[in-house]
C-alpha cells in the first residue's frame, strides 16, 4: 500500500500540495485528474522522494519514503516512474537502454538482464525493436520502451506522469493500451493524466486535483457522471 498523510510541499512561497492524503492499495489504479499547476505530478515526484515534503509523510509498505534513515535507491526499487519525457540515452541501443539499471542497480550479469529486458520489450510490443537506437522509434514507442525500462527492476508499483502528452494524436493509444494491459494484469498504478477516456475506463478511483488539493474522489461513474463540487464539475465541462 502507498499511504499519503496530509502532504504538504512548497517551492519558496507557492504551495503546491495542500495537505493531500490519499491510500492506494495493492492491485488498484488511481487516475489523478486536474488542470496544468494544480500539483498532480509533484505528488508523483514526492512519492518517489525525486522530490522532498515540508509536511505530512508518505508510506511505502510501511516504509517512510522521507525519514532520514530510509535507504531511497532500494525503495525506488520497488516503485517505477514515467515520465512525460522518455529519456533515453541516444547512443545506446533499446535494449541496453532496459538492462542498464538491472545490471548496474541490481548487480544481473548481462545475460540475466538481457533475458528479462527481452521479456518486457516484448511484453509492451517492441521485441522487433531490440537493437533499434531510440532515435529510430517514434514517440509512442520511446515511451513504450521506457514502460519496459521501468518494469525491468520488477516494481510492486508504477507511477504514469501525463505520459501522453507530449505525442501525437495517433501515437497515443498504442501507449494506453499497454497501460491497460499492466491494469489487467494487477500492476498498481497511480496515473497523473489528462486522457479523459483512460481514467473512466480503467480506474478503480479518480482524483480530482485543483490547488494542490484533491478536491473530489470517487469510482470513474461516480467522478464522471455525478461530480459532487462546482470545480469537478467545472473542470469536467471544459475538458469533455
Amino acid at each position: 500500500m502507498i499511504e499519503i498523510e496530509n502532504v504538504k510541499k512548497s517551492f519558496g512561497s507557492l504551495t503546491v500540495l495542500d495537505g493531500v492524503s490519499l491510500s492506494v492499495n495493492t492491485g488498484e489504479v488511481v487516475s489523478i485528474i486536474g488542470g496544468s499547476g494544480s500539483g498532480k505530478s509533484t505528488l508523483l515526484m514526492c512519492i518517489n522522494g525525486l522530490e522532498a515534503i515540508q509536511g505530512g509523510r508518505i508510506l511505502v509498505d510501511g516504509v517512510e519514503v522521507h525519514a532520514a534513515g530510509t535507504d531511497l535507491n532500494k525503495l525506488r526499487q520497488k516503485i517505477g516512474i514515467v515520465f512525460q519525457q522518455w529519456n533515453a540515452f541516444p547512443h545506446l541501443t533499446v535494449l541496453e537502454n532496459v538492462t542498464l539499471a538491472p545490471r548496474k542497480v541490481l548487480k544481473m550479469s548481462r545475460a540475466e538482464a538481457d533475458a528479462i529486458a527481452v521479456r518486457q520489450l516484448e511484453h509492451v510490443g517492441l521485441g522487433d525493436k531490440l537493437k533499434a537506437f531510440p532515435g529510430k522509434l517514434s514517440g509512442g514507442q520511446q515511451q513504450r520502451m521506457a514502460i519496459a525500462r521501468a518494469l525491468a527492476m520488477s516494481p510492486k508499483y508504477m507511477l504514469f506522469d501525463e505520459v501522453t502528452s507530449a505525442l501525437d494524436p495517433q501515437l497515443v493509444g498504442e501507449v494506453l493500451d499497454t497501460m491497460r494491459l499492466l491494469a489487467k494484469e494487477g500492476m498498481t498504478m497511480i496515473v497523473v493524466t489528462h486522457e479523459m477516456g483512460f481514467a473512466r475506463e480503467v480506474s478503480d478511483r479518480v482524483a480530482f486535483f485543483k490547488s494542490g488539493k484533491i478536491h473530489e474522489i470517487g469510482s470513474p461513474q461516480q467522478i464522471f457522471e455525478s461530480p459532487q463540487t462546482p470545480e469537478t464539475r467545472a473542470f469536467l465541462n471544459s475538458v469533455l
